[in-house]
């Protein structure tokens, strides 16, 4: 019986290891997704800021883009009434 008693506790931290999930596991795993998040947030911020900056300056390049197009029609509609107007000053 002394030779299955011996291959047993032999075999028996192989089959079922003993638990080291103590307190020092619980504070190794806490630092550990403390530095996780120390290293992934300011890149998360900045890239939620890039995001948010980048659509206002997609905003107003739109509304820019806008008022130059506006800007066009009312310069050719001066120009037209310019034309008309001096077209009927040298009928009168």
């Amino acid at each position: 019986m002394s030779d299955k008693h011996e291959i047993l506790e032999a075999i028996e931290p192989i089959l079922a290891p003993q638990q080291q999930n103590g307190w020092r596991f619980l504070l190794s795993v806490m630092l550990m997704v403390i530095l996780f998040f120390a290293i992934l947030f300011p890149k998360i911020y900045l890239h939620n800021q890039i995001y948010y900056t980048s659509r206002e300056v997609a905003k107003l390049k739109r509304e820019y883009d806008a008022l130059k197009e506006e800007n066009r029609l009312i310069r050719a509609e001066v120009e037209s009434i310019r034309f008309k107007n001096q077209i009927l000053d040298t009928l009168f």
